[in-house]
């Protein structure tokens, strides 16, 4: 694992036992909850009817060989050790391996990292309607022949309440997740124990992996497309690390490894044994566990309760992941609201909420079953897998070799490559969804970098060399008024293009004149003590530096706060930040088509404005508007 930060130093004090519990409610709230629908779902897409022992056998093979695989080889073992000072995610991959250099193209490898971070909000929102939908459907077995219309009611009021309670934050809520994810593995297991105790002989899936091969030779292509719905219990393995920053490697992998991994193969291998059992139970293996009695009110309560927490789960996942995109330049500034004090992770983002919400109750009350809604599962993980696998060895060449990597690379890619071939025959029926969603944010994503750059570029033929400026200072010998002036600008060596329209103007300056950059770096944090430059450039011009990591959201007054340590002063009182508005002219250009140029207009239009977004107190901004023609 490389270096460390701030944020491991924080994590290693923290006691080891809180932080494992805890990393049962964010990171196995996904994976967690396969059971639900995870095994009903092989039988479903093989053969649509009742298995046979042979058949229950190896597919619990399966299972287990593809859970080791992925989830506690691929990413416990290997891919959480490539990690970005001590943060996971695909984005957090893809800093480590942006250029260095800006160019006008976006290379191929930073594309598909891009929709690989796309693939993981259309994931964002799959997992909520089709969790909750599957604990509420255990409702039927304890109201025989309840209206579908109930069911779909039931989990949409779910998921309205869910969602419009993220804006208070995940603080309080949070503090219960990992005891109530304590106790939902431990009845998975012990319901799962309970069974095998039954039926001991499917264990044999274990010692014996000729039962998964054999049912692959049994079944010939519709064995391997069965693979397609095997994914469903791996599919938490991208969010185990992407939620890696908030509790660090060590205690993830211990959770999984003595804990969730243990207590998932129970729960799998007793819905074996009740299936060897009674085969005509199929098509609810989970609920069945605990038959029809008042038994089933309780774990309907509490498969519900797992699947909010797997459902909060991705939808923080999707906040950070939108702050990250923001930082990298890769979305337009949006609303971020930080509902915790003392956790810096914690954060709100509206337009993001909302817009999950409305696409999760669309595919409830689209699909009516999550049954339906697991054909639409599936591609948007193993295509996101599969390009973290690339990511990975990018990353590793440079510390492994390209050998050792490659080679690890290559047979991680193997399988994932395999999951994803059988993913793609539910695009038809569902499975277009996600890829059509990821396409859009793709699109959106591009849009806005390619946009901004060419903005960037119109300011730049506009400005001056800034030495150049300053040697004209020095000559005009421009009036001097009170005070502080605070001009925002993306380049160090050249004039900002707002202090040039204000000079030209007001023919004035004021007394003292302050540079401001605001740069990203490819790390999730920056310590604060080496967070901001200043550099006096004479004539009462300065030139502030401050660098951020992706993780952070910038504040200008927290900037220049930190700049009195340097030797700058402003008084909050008589600072003055001059900020440029520019109105976007679409034309026929060449460089963006034209579709894309209003896709960046109204993106642009709609985008967070950068007094709010860096924090800057309202009353003391002054905006210059500037015409710009893409």
């Amino acid at each position: 694992m490389s270096g460390s930060s701030a944020a491991q130093a924080t994590h290693a004090r923290r006691p080891l036992l809180r932080l494992a519990i805890g990393a049962l409610g964010v990171v196995y709230g996904d994976i967690g909850t396969s059971p639900l629908y995870a095994l009903r779902e092989c039988f479903h897409a093989s053969t649509g009817i009742e298995p046979t022992h042979a058949d229950v056998l190896g597919l619990l093979g399966l299972f287990f060989w593809s859970m080791t695989a992925v989830v506690t080889i691929k990413y416990v073992a290997l891919v959480t050790r490539a990690d970005n000072e001590g943060e996971g995610g695909i984005l957090a991959l893809l800093a480590l391996v942006l250029p260095k250099r800006p160019s006008t193209k976006i290379p191929a490898f930073v594309l598909l990292g891009l929709f690989g971070a796309a693939l993981l909000y259309a994931d964002g929102m799959l997992t909520p309607a089709i969790s909750v939908l599957s604990a509420v459907e255990g409702i039927d077995g304890i109201v025989p022949g309840l209206d579908r219309r109930v069911v779909v009611g039931v989990s949409v009021a779910i998921l309205l309440t869910l969602f419009g309670l993220q804006s208070r934050g995940t603080g309080g809520i949070g503090a219960v997740f990992g005891p109530v994810m304590l106790v939902w593995f431990l009845t998975l297991g012990l319901l799962g124990a309970y069974w095998i105790s039954t039926m001991p002989s499917v264990l044999w899936a274990i010692a014996d992996p000729r039962h998964a091969i054999a049912f692959f030779v049994r079944h010939g292509l519709a064995g391997y497309l069965v693979l397609g719905s095997v994914v469903l219990c791996i599919t938490g393995g991208e969010a185990l690390y992407a939620d890696m920053g908030h509790f660090g490697r060590s205690p993830i992998a211990r959770a999984w490894t003595l804990f969730v991994w243990p207590m998932l193969i129970l729960n799998y291998f007793g819905q074996g044994a009740l299936l060897v059992a009674h085969p005509e139970l199929h098509t609810d293996s989970f609920f069945a566990m605990v038959g029809t009695g008042w038994a089933r009110i309780p774990l309907v309560l509490l498969a519900t309760c797992a699947t909010v927490i797997a459902s909060q789960a991705l939808i923080s996942g999707a906040f950070s992941l939108t702050r990250q995109g923001m930082q990298l330049g890769y979305l337009p500034r949006l609303e971020i609201r930080h509902t915790s004090g003392s956790h810096e992770g914690q954060i709100y983002v509206p337009e993001v909420n909302w817009l999950l919400m409305t696409a999760c109750i669309a595919l409830v009350v689209g699909f009516q079953s999550s049954s339906r809604m697991a054909a639409a599962y599936g591609i948007a993980v193993t295509g996101t897998m599969a390009i973290t696998t690339g990511l990975f060895f990018m990353v590793t060449r440079k510390r492994w070799g390209t050998a050792r990597a490659g080679a690890i690379a290559a047979a991680m890619l193997i399988v994932d490559l395999a999951f994803f071939g059988a993913n793609l025959v539910k695009i038809e029926s569902g499975g277009w969804i996600p890829l059509a969603v990821a396409t859009l944010i793709l699109l959106a994503m591009t849009t806005w970098k390619r946009g901004r750059d060419r903005v960037g570029k119109s300011l730049r033929s506009r400005s001056l060399p800034l030495a150049d400026f300053l040697a004209g200072v020095e000559i005009r010998h421009l009036p001097r008024v009170p005070g502080t002036a605070v001009f925002m600008t993306s380049s160090n060596h050249a004039t900002p293009p707002v202090l040039l329209h204000h000079v030209r103007h007001n023919q004035a300056l004021h007394e003292q004149v302050v540079l401001l950059s605001i740069a990203t770096s490819a790390v999730p944090f920056v310590q604060r003590e080496h967070r901001v430059e200043v550099e006096t450039l004479g004539r009462g011009f300065h030139r502030v530096t401050a660098r951020y990591g992706f993780m952070h959201t910038p504040s200008v007054t927290e900037v220049l706060r930190a700049a009195e340590k340097h030797g700058l002063h402003t008084d909050p009182r008589d600072t003055t930040f001059y900020l440029g508005r520019e109105k976007l002219v679409v034309t026929h250009r060449a460089g963006l088509s034209y579709g894309r140029k209003l896709l960046f207009a109204f993106l642009s239009r709609n985008a967070r404005s950068a007094t709010d977004f860096f924090a800057i107190p309202p009353e003391r901004v002054v905006e210059v508007g500037m015409q710009i023609e893409l």
